[in-house]
């Protein structure tokens, strides 16, 4: 018997177990990073359409940058292979930022973050009625337990700006839905190709609303919105989700929905209602549950 033997059985487990940790990571930190779009928006003294534009011109500098060093005179190509489908992925995408960020100067981060955490059990329920997707028992309670925190979350909403912002969050969360199951139809699609076009697609349609003049400390703050916030923590995730289970990424994801309320918190004292307490608690356990599930398929 070869000497090599258990090194060579145990090289491959550790290699994976690098891996996984290393895809753990990502997924972690940009998730995180993720959790900050709700104080950068609140620090940020500009109206949304001002956000929207130059947080997505500095994303797509970054995201433009990143693709030519990776791919350098093969990029167009890259693009070129985003087909119908890769560009209908890009408009539900910006439909959704374009949402989430006019919803986030309506209602609270809470309650914007709650329906974003429950868009992957929607997207479940719209692959089950576009792709004819099996979705498993377990699947389907979540579904409608979602459905039912969502309705407790807005029961409580009485003002008219709130009422808005719980629509555009709802909107958000469908159109990113969308781009999930877009993606399932074709899953060779460039990912990070598609999210180019989606911040390119928002630059163009916030434009004729935008200020071009914005203060130092603003422009520094939306900067960091677009390079940081959207263009590094999108390539981290999508590097990461590739190294471990979707399962494990959407649990990871899940820390966003717990994080992001609580930075506004600790920074503005800004309270969620008890209705969004209650409603984004059961929304949450949901995913978790549904995630929790499909991690031991």
């Amino acid at each position: 018997m070869s000497h090599a033997g258990p090194f060579a059985a145990a090289l491959p487990r550790e290699a994976a177990a690098a891996e996984y940790r290393r895809g753990a990571l990502l997924v972690t930190g940009a998730t995180m990073v993720w959790s900050s779009a709700g104080l950068l928006q609140r620090w940020a003294d500009t109206d949304p359409w001002t956000t929207l534009f130059w947080r997505s011109v500095f994303a797509a500098v970054f995201l433009l940058g990143y693709l030519a060093a990776r791919d350098g005179r093969a990029m167009p190509q890259s693009f070129r292979r985003l087909g119908w489908v890769g560009v209908a992925m890009a408009l539900c995408f910006a439909a959704s930022m374009i949402c989430f960020i006019n919803a986030l100067s309506m209602t609270t981060v809470a309650a914007v973050i709650v329906f974003q955490a429950a868009a992957p059990l929607f997207a479940a329920a719209l692959a089950w009625l576009a792709l004819k997707e099996r979705v498993s028992p377990a699947k389907l309670v979540a579904i409608l337990v979602t459905v039912v925190g969502v309705l407790v979350m807005v029961s409580g909403t009485r003002e008219a700006g709130r009422q808005w912002g719980d629509v555009l969050s709802a909107l958000m969360s469908l159109t990113f839905a969308g781009t999930v199951v877009l993606a399932r139809v074709r899953p060779d699609v460039p990912t990070t190709e598609s999210s180019c076009l989606a911040v390119l697609i928002v630059a163009v349609a916030s434009l004729p609303f935008a200020q071009m003049v914005v203060p130092a400390h603003d422009m520094a703050l939306l900067a960091v919105f677009g390079f940081g916030q959207m263009g590094l923590a999108l390539i981290m995730f999508t590097t990461g989700v590739r190294l471990i289970p979707s399962a494990d990424a959407g649990l990871i994801s899940v820390l966003e929905s717990v994080l992001a309320p609580v930075w506004v918190w600790l920074v503005f004292d800004e309270n969620p209602d008890r209705n969004t307490l209650i409603g984004g608690a059961i929304v949450v356990a949901a995913v978790l549950i549904a995630a929790s599930r499909d991690r031991r398929v």
